[in-house]
């Protein structure tokens, strides 16, 4: 059994980036793992100041949602980002966390295995590239993980446009194949 945290980054409630998180959970849930969702919805996280306190203190000087989310990260032994694509990038309010989590930089942390969840209107096969590239950038900082798993779904435009995509299933079975 590991322990899993999965980070939904969308702000919009019913969004097809959250359900297809949802599935990944399904998954890793059937094959037994310890699952815990944290959404970024109604959470408070400010940004970086590049003052670099937390390299030394192990934790951000600034006094929000991010601390607590960054300790639960560093004690998880698989991490999932699922995020809506925004003029091809990851979500803003992603990025901020990635940012705000440099403490962790010079902490020991048990994640060995990341996965990245996208969703987005377009549908060609490169939108997610540069999410992609990204959150391997924040990846290559901790050299006992890897990338394990990316899936995309384009053509979800509205809310809950995601239902009934074939790409629900397989977010499930990528869960389900975490052991």
């Amino acid at each position: 059994m590991k322990k899993v945290i999965v980070i939904s980054t969308s702000l919009r409630v019913g969004s097809n980036s959250d359900m297809l998180a949802d599935k990944f959970i399904e998954g890793a849930q059937a094959a037994g793992n310890e699952v815990e969702k944290i959404t970024l919805s109604g959470k408070s996280i400010g940004f970086c100041k590049g003052c670099l306190a937390c390299q030394k203190l192990g934790k951000c000087v600034i006094d929000d949602d991010a601390n607590a989310i960054m300790q639960k990260v560093l004690e998880a032994d698989v991490v999932c980002w699922a995020t809506p694509i925004y003029y091809y990038e990851m979500s803003g309010q992603m990025k901020v966390l990635i940012d705000r989590m440099n403490a962790m930089y010079s902490l020991d942390y048990k994640f060995r295995d990341v996965y990245m969840l996208t969703t987005a209107a377009e549908d060609e096969p490169e939108v997610p590239k540069r999410a992609e590239a990204g959150l391997t950038g924040w990846i290559d900082c901790y050299p006992k993980c890897r990338l394990a798993g990316t899936l995309f779904c384009g053509g979800v435009d509205a809310p809950r446009t995601i239902e009934g995509n074939a790409k629900l299933q397989e977010a499930y079975q990528l869960g389900k194949n975490i052991s």
